[in-house]
């Protein structure tokens, strides 16, 4: 499975081709990293309903298959073409350190311990 992650820069409209109904939208994703690439990622058939609840700005993860065909012009030279396709996209959270722990009350939250005792050794085992 492939996935790529980044800001969505751009949310294209539904398009739809020919006689038998085939549907497309695109979405460039720019990625956040040193170098930021816009990629433009499409979705196809029930797919492009999948952008619908999506907004330019917003951060997501979008799997995606790589695809490749093959295609011979008219004057016989063969030629090759790649899309990436989308298949689920997810908004992401802004990371922040310490997202997968609970929240730390504050210390004025706790009793003070009063009957601590010096000469009393742990029980613990280890």
């Amino acid at each position: 499975m492939m996935e790529v992650q980044g800001r969505i820069k751009m949310i294209g409209e539904t398009q739809t081709f020919g006689t038998n109904g085939f549907r497309k939208r695109e979405i460039v994703l720019t990625t956040e990293e040193q170098y930021p690439q816009h990629i433009l990622i499409e979705f196809i058939q029930d797919k492009t309903d999948l952008l619908n609840d999506y907004q330019v700005g917003q951060q997501v993860k979008i799997n995606i298959n790589l695809r490749g065909r093959e295609w011979i012009n008219p004057q016989g030279e063969t030629k090759y073409f790649n899309s990436i396709q989308g298949w689920r996209i997810e908004a992401l959270q802004p990371e922040s350190v310490g997202d997968n722990l609970p929240p730390v009350p504050p210390a004025d939250a706790f009793e003070p311990v009063e009957d601590l005792n010096d000469d009393d050794h742990d029980d613990l085992p280890f």
